[in-house]
Formats: structure tokens, sequence, C-alpha cells
């Protein structure tokens, strides 16, 4: 897998200054960010109730 590197960004920046206009920018980045941290939320609490259940599992069996 390749990495997007230096051109690759700025030609994304500036296509998105085209197509939503400067204004609209920091909205879209703070709801990016929200989800992202929404998402990231929810997979560590995916990963936490796994834990949870083979913790109850192990307890169990003894």
């Amino acid at each position: 897998m390749s990495t997007i590197g230096v051109p690759g960004l700025i030609l994304i920046i500036l296509a998105a200054l085209l197509l939503f206009g400067p204004s609209k920018l920091p909205e879209l980045g703070r709801a990016a960010g929200r989800t992202l941290k929404e998402f990231k939320d929810s997979v560590s609490g995916l990963a936490d109730d796994k834990k949870d259940s083979d913790g109850a599992k192990d307890a169990d069996r003894k």
C-alpha cells in the first residue's frame, strides 16, 4: 500500500477548497473529527466488552 505524499495531500486540500469553499471546511473538519472519535470509542468499547466476556467465561470454568 502506498502513501499519499505531499503533492497528493496538496491536491486533496485544493479540491476540498474548490468543492466546499473556505467557510465550510472548518465545519467539515469538526464533523469528521467527531465521527472518527465516536468510531474509535465504539471500537474500544467492543474490545472491552470482548475482554469482559472472555473473563466471565474463564471465571465460569473455574
